[in-house]
Parts: structure tokens; C-alpha cells; sequence
């Protein structure tokens, strides 16, 4: 067994979404035990041989499916991640979600506040992420890196130059909401699969919360990304015009 591919980011981009509409396709295999795998970003999976084994319990491939994949939004994140990938399966195909970084750490904030983990307001957590995620290093910290997970542009070069871009099938967090089905069939023909197959529609991206984002804020941290955005414009050569002039 092998797995085929990663839904590897980003959090709070959609994968769950993702995730949702490839599992109901008749030739992917997804993980029967749950969404998130988390195996190649745990440091004790790879204190010495990988127990690729216990990796692979997760999956009951049919004789139908045509390739196996999992869900897990971390890895393109975590430091470590690409590189045990490569090792393990350096043909492994990407697809990654991403949104708008702002609104992504904001909707972070939001979820690590309702589990109970975030006890500031989005405003202090923001202000404070640098020193509280040193408390994890070497390491990244799994929740309170609001901002940093939204640097895309070295994540997604560095997944280019590991695994090849014709390997990483990057959407955004709008395709899958505005262009559903196109989008889904751009993912099938990546992976392969019969492109014909079409999932129901499903209104899974909407999210109500109690405050926004203040707009002084909002205009500081789009401020932050600016550079970035710039950079994955090229990388992606993709116009992201719409992430700077959209309103918090």
C-alpha cells in the first residue's frame, strides 16, 4: 500500500469541505478512522524507522479505488512534514486550499476560542503570537501561529521544489465556493479519477461569528501580508487582487 496523495493545507481553508466531496467519489480512498491523520507532522513517528504500518491501518482500499489520499492541513505548515513525505513517497501528489491569510487567522482564533485553547482576544493573540509560540520551539506552535501559517509563498515553494509543481494542485478557499464543480473536476483530473463524477452541492463554508475583525486592524495585518500575497502572485501567476481589496 501507498498512500497517493495529501490534502496538505490549509487550515481553515476548506479541506474539510475538500475532504467531504472526495470521499464521496467511487475511485478515492480516504482514511475510514478519521479526517486528520497527523503522521507525518508527529515528531514521534520519526524518533527512528517509520511505522509506515501503523499509517497505513487507517485505510480499507477497495478493489474500485484508484488512488489513496488523507486530509491533513498541517503538513504544509510543519517544517519536518515535506521532507518525510518526499521520503516516504516522493511521487506524492499536493493539493492544497488556501485563503485569505487575515480571515484565515481570524477564523483560527475563532475555533481555537470556542475548543477552550485561546483565552485573549484575536487582537492580543496577534500582538503576543511571536512570544507565545516560542514556548514550541524548535518546533512550530499548533495553535497560536495565527499569522505565520499564512505566509504561503515559502511554504508553497518550497513544496515546489521538493515535489515538482506539476505535482501541486494549489485552489483557493473561493474556487471551491463560487466555482464548486469546475473546481472539484480540476481535482479529479489531477488525481486521475473519473473527472465525470459530480458530488452533491453542499453549503459548508459559511461561518457566523460573534465579532469581525476591527477594521484598524485588519487594514495593519493586510499590511503584514502584503509582500507575501506579491510573491505568491507570481509563484501561482494568479491575480490575488481580490484578497487586498476585500473588506474584513
Amino acid at each position: 500500500m501507498r498512500v497517493d496523495f495529501v490534502i496538505g493545507g490549509t487550515q481553515k481553508g476548506g479541506t474539510s469541505a475538500l475532504d467531504a466531496f472526495l470521499r464521496q467519489h467511487p475511485q478515492i480512498c480516504l482514511p475510514e478512522t478519521r479526517k486528520e491523520l497527523h503522521f507525518f507532522d508527529k515528531e514521534e513517528n520519526f524518533g527512528g524507522k517509520p511505522a509506515y504500518k501503523k499509517y497505513h491501518a487507517n485505510f480499507k482500499p477497495a478493489p474500485q479505488h484508484r488512488v489513496i489520499g488523507e486530509a491533513t492541513p498541517i503538513y504544509m505548515y510543519w517544517d519536518a512534514a515535506p521532507s518525510r513525505i518526499w521520503s516516504y513517497n516522493s511521487g506524492m501528489k499536493w493539493v492544497l486550499v488556501l485563503r485569505h491569510p487575515v480571515k484565515r487567522a481570524f477564523s483560527a482564533w475563532n475555533m481555537e476560542t470556542k475548543r477552550g485553547a485561546e483565552r485573549v482576544s484575536f487582537k492580543e493573540a496577534v500582538a503576543q503570537e511571536s512570544m507565545r509560540c516560542r514556548e514550541a520551539l524548535p518546533l512550530q506552535h499548533r495553535i497560536f501561529s495565527y499569522l505565520d501559517r499564512g505566509f504561503y509563498a515559502h511554504q508553497i515553494r518550497r513544496l515546489f521544489n521538493t515535489f515538482g509543481q506539476e505535482n501541486c494542485l494549489i485552489l483557493l478557499n473561493e474556487d471551491l465556493r463560487t466555482n464548486h464543480q469546475i473546481t472539484l473536476r480540476s481535482v479529479f483530473d489531477f488525481l486521475k479519477v473519473d473527472p465525470s463524477f459530480v458530488p452533491p452541492e453542499a453549503s459548508v463554508f459559511e461561518h457566523e461569528y460573534d465579532q469581525g475583525i476591527e477594521p484598524e486592524l485588519y487594514s495593519k495585518l493586510m499590511d503584514l501580508f502584503y509582500f507575501d500575497i506579491k510573491q505568491l502572485e507570481r509563484l501561482l501567476s494568479r491575480d490575488l487582487s481580490s484578497w487586498s481589496e476585500s473588506s474584513p
